[in-house]
């Protein structure tokens, strides 16, 4: 039991990549580690197996799982071509349904990628029929994605300090707040994030502040980050006028959640780990 303490999301995070788009993915080879696979032959029949469930849910499977071609460097300057996979966070799942039961990592491996099942995007059905907490990871992940994309934009719209550009969004949303202000209303500790400490309908204030700035500033191809800093400060202020004029509830009275989503994933994989004693 000493060992399954040291597992956490993080050692999924550690290894995920972004392609140019914002896509998340992660190489099988390096999952297959952190799974406690040593040999390649024997995570390749559980990927073969994951690829198979993928093909019996009518999902197109090359989609999920494309292969990639890799060159190792070898002793005596030979080289060596082998097989990898780029995985998408649906194949994961799938792989982690598939892994060997007694391993306690596969557990928890199984609530990392649970969030998305058959599909990368939920329909309206299936996000109205999660719970609170499960609508919060959803619409998080969903954050996380469209800041990434944000700061490429901004970035290439000329900004260099990326805080002050994320401020100026804050406070034309909530009304004058920076992220720090935030951070000590909410009165959180040390390091935490304040969208980790958002409920769901706070996230999706932020992440249609987050989509229209991005749009905006390709739209009117900004090149300074004066410019830049003024537009994410409008866009947050007309997000919260529109939230105002429907007769919503202001992004900063909005209720903290009780625990943070890391919190919440933490008892998730306490429960997990209780339920194998």
């Amino acid at each position: 039991m000493n060992e399954i303490k040291e597992y956490t999301e993080k050692v999924f995070e550690d290894i995920k990549h972004i392609d140019e788009i914002g896509n998340e993915y992660w190489y099988g080879r390096e999952l297959m580690s952190v799974l406690g696979y040593s040999k390649w032959e024997n995570f390749n029949k559980v990927i073969e197996k994951a690829i198979v469930a993928c093909q019996n849910s009518s999902i197109n499977y090359k989609e999920h799982f494309p292969d990639v071609r890799k060159t190792l460097e070898m002793p005596n300057n030979a080289m060596k071509k082998i097989i990898d996979y780029k995985l998408s966070r649906y194949a994961c799942y799938l792989i982690a349904q598939n892994g060997d039961s007694r391993k306690e990592v596969i557990a928890l491996a199984q609530t990392y990628f649970a969030i998305q099942t058959r599909k990368q995007e939920l329909s309206e059905k299936e996000y109205n029929e999660l719970s609170e907490d499960e609508k919060r990871l959803y619409r998080r992940n969903q954050a996380r994605k469209g800041n990434f994309n944000l700061n490429k934009t901004a970035v290439n719209s000329g900004v260099k300090d990326l805080a002050r550009f994320h401020n100026a969004g804050y406070k034309g949303l909530y009304n004058g707040e920076t992220a720090d202000d935030i951070f000590k209303r909410k009165k959180l500790r040390y390091r935490e994030d304040i969208l980790d400490n958002m409920g769901s309908e706070e996230l999706a204030d932020n992440i249609f502040r987050i989509a229209q700035t991005d749009a905006k500033l390709k739209r009117d191809n900004v090149d300074n980050e004066y410019t830049a800093n003024s537009v994410h400060y409008e866009v947050g202020k007309e997000v919260r006028n529109s939230i105002k004029r429907l007769g919503g509830t202001m992004p900063e009275d909005l209720l903290t959640p009780e625990k943070s989503l890391k919190e919440l994933e933490k008892d998730r994989r306490n429960k997990l780990t209780n339920n194998k004693l």
